[in-house]
């Protein structure tokens, strides 16, 4: 891990379709002494930005170079086809890549879904960009597959999407060089894994981890020496309370039984006496 005393603030780099707002507000919440500067990039710019140190991290489109850049995989976006509103496709909910094997599908030059093979027709030129494909669309020139979250981001009344349910997906990943992995990388990386401020995972700093070495010691030495003493004040205090009440049984059973033994010959002696004779006869 490096040091990123250097940088002023945390520069998050982005690309079109993802919205980073949750995890910049957690972050402002967690590190206020820390700015988070954002940037939109295209797919094909997050690469450089994040090698020539533009951006600490990034939230791209997979593929990345694994030789290079650390990643992890955050969601698999649902694929779509964005048409007019009145066009037969949108008849039903869902869609396969068959249902365009007519349809003129525009396939623009900073397209993210990677096709082996466009599905449908080609047209006759490819845009430039998915926000031109998009123009396009509307203009009845052809439809467009893409992320669901390109469809949203390019909105338009005119226009609406379905799911394509064969089509390859696009996912999005957090990114960033393996040999710049900072501190406040790490601490961007807890965020968006969801971890909590008082995660077993998080950085501690030097003094807080020799606080909690201490005090963890503290307390347990302090934990044994109470269960010793309370267990030995148990042993003794069981010990005497025994003693007690094995003695006052044993000489409870002692003068009971003595009673009971000296009783019993005595009064059966008195009960023969009396009534155990023959009656004397009269002279």
């Amino acid at each position: 891990m490096t040091d990123s005393a250097d940088s002023p603030s945390f520069r998050l780099a982005y690309v079109p379709g993802v919205t980073p707002a949750k995890w910049v507000r957690i972050w402002e919440e967690r590190l206020p002494g820390i700015p988070l500067t954002l940037l939109q990039v295209t797919p094909a710019e997050a690469a450089d930005a994040l090698r020539d140190g533009s951006a600490d991290a990034a939230f791209v489109r997979l593929p990345v170079d694994r030789t290079v850049f650390s990643a992890i995989p955050l969601y698999t976006e649902t694929t779509v086809v964005v048409v007019p509103k009145d066009h037969v496709i949108t008849a039903a909910e869902e869609i396969t890549l068959d249902d365009l094997a007519d349809e003129v599908v525009l396939h623009p030059l900073d397209d993210v879904i990677g096709w082996a093979e466009p599905p449908g027709e080609p047209a006759f030129e490819r845009p430039a960009t998915t926000a031109d494909a998009v123009e396009l669309v509307a203009a009845n020139i052809g439809v467009l597959v893409v992320p669901q979250s390109l469809a949203r981001l390019h909105h338009r009344r005119d226009l609406t999407y379905r799911t394509v349910v064969d089509a390859p997906q696009s996912s999005i990943a957090l990114s960033w060089p393996e040999e710049a992995t900072t501190d406040r990388v790490e601490d961007f990386i807890g965020i968006v894994r969801g971890r909590t401020v008082n995660s077993t995972r998080g950085r501690q700093t030097p003094a807080e981890q020799r606080e909690g070495d201490g005090g963890g010691r503290g307390r347990t030495a302090g934990a044994k020496g109470g269960a010793a003493k309370s267990g030995a004040a148990g042993r003794s205090g069981g010990a005497k309370a025994g003693g007690t009440r094995s003695g006052g049984t044993r000489a409870g059973g002692a003068k009971t039984g003595g009673t009971r033994s000296g009783g019993g010959p005595k009064g059966g002696g008195a009960r023969r006496g009396t009534g155990g004779g023959k009656p004397r006869r009269r002279s």
